[in-house]
């Protein structure tokens, strides 16, 4: 009688403990993904002149859907965020314009995902350093000339250099359509810079060039059409250039190129600006670099 009572306190405790180690029963609920998902991808300040925006990389995204509970966005340049509601403005910044897509997961009950993707082109303008934006426009414009009085005005040299080691101008040695021009550079709310040449009918060419601008025979003065006012395009400078020879900042001018002679090239590096003085460099058509040296006008 002993042994059959003992045998069923065992059992009676295995049954207790089973029960105890038993896990719980948890109920997450129906498991939802967001429905009616959409999204719209705003790229601020397009327009007919600026198709990809106006330079800020600001680009404006709605998502909308049924049932979710957060947002988590990639915009397609490395950064992701986690968003409670469907509205933001995010700002790129590689300079430059390019293309991202932009990726929405609507996150629903449980984890659960919607997803929706949008491909949008965007233009970031380039940031200008604070003092040569400042030395080439001043508060809003600036005029620039020839300064026709000083040593160098005109140089060129080996494409492998930044000085001009073949020939320097000495004052007052060239063609007289050569300084005439009047040279504005100018900039609007954004920073963004414009350039605009009064050739005042005229401009010089090399003569390696001259077929470039529509024209032919050697070194002269040209009926050039300088085109208007033109949106540069500044960005670090792509030459071997170092500080010490430069201020490693170059602008790209749309179209012909010209600022004040012309070489046939289009790309423009700031080899030094003050805010008075500026001295540039581009390589010609010719493959060799070329020299300016501009003041502003009197």
């Amino acid at each position: 009688m002993r042994t059959i009572k003992s045998l069923s306190w065992m059992l009676a405790g295995i049954v207790l403990l089973l029960s105890a180690c038993k896990k719980p029963d948890y109920s997450f609920g129906e498991l939802t993904a967001p429905s009616n998902l959409s999204m719209t991808a705003t790229v601020v300040g397009v327009n007919a002149s600026n198709p990809n925006g106006n330079g800020t990389g600001n680009v404006t995204i709605t998502v909308a859907s049924t049932g979710a509970l957060t947002y988590n966005i990639d915009f397609g340049d490395g950064i992701t965020r986690v968003v409670p509601s469907g509205t933001l403005t995010y700002k790129y910044a590689n300079p430059g314009t390019n293309d991202y897509t932009i990726t929405v997961n609507a996150v629903g009950t449980g984890g659960s995902l919607s997803t929706i993707s949008k491909r949008v082109r965007v233009f970031v303008a380039f940031v200008i350093p604070a003092p040569i934006l400042s030395a080439l426009t001043g508060a809003t414009s600036k005029v620039w000339v020839t300064d026709r009085s000083a040593p160098g005005h005109f140089g060129v040299g080996p494409n492998n250099e930044f000085s001009p080691i073949w020939y320097s101008a000495g004052p007052d040695t060239r063609e007289a359509c050569a300084y005439d021009d009047e040279i504005t550079f100018s900039k609007n709310a954004l920073d963004q810079v414009f350039m605009n040449v009064d050739n005042k009918g005229a401009s010089f060419s090399i003569g390696a060039s001259s077929t470039f601008y529509g024209f032919g025979g050697g070194d002269n003065c040209f009926p050039i059409n300088t085109g208007g006012n033109k949106s540069l395009i500044f960005q670090d400078a792509t030459s071997t250039s170092t500080p010490a020879q430069s201020t490693r900042i170059q602008f790209t001018v749309p179209g012909n190129g010209i600022i004040n002679f012309g070489t046939g090239g289009t790309v423009y590096e700031i080899l030094a600006i003050t805010a008075t003085t500026m001295h540039i460099r581009n390589i010609g058509i010719d493959g060799n670099s070329w020299y300016q040296k501009l003041k502003v006008k009197p």
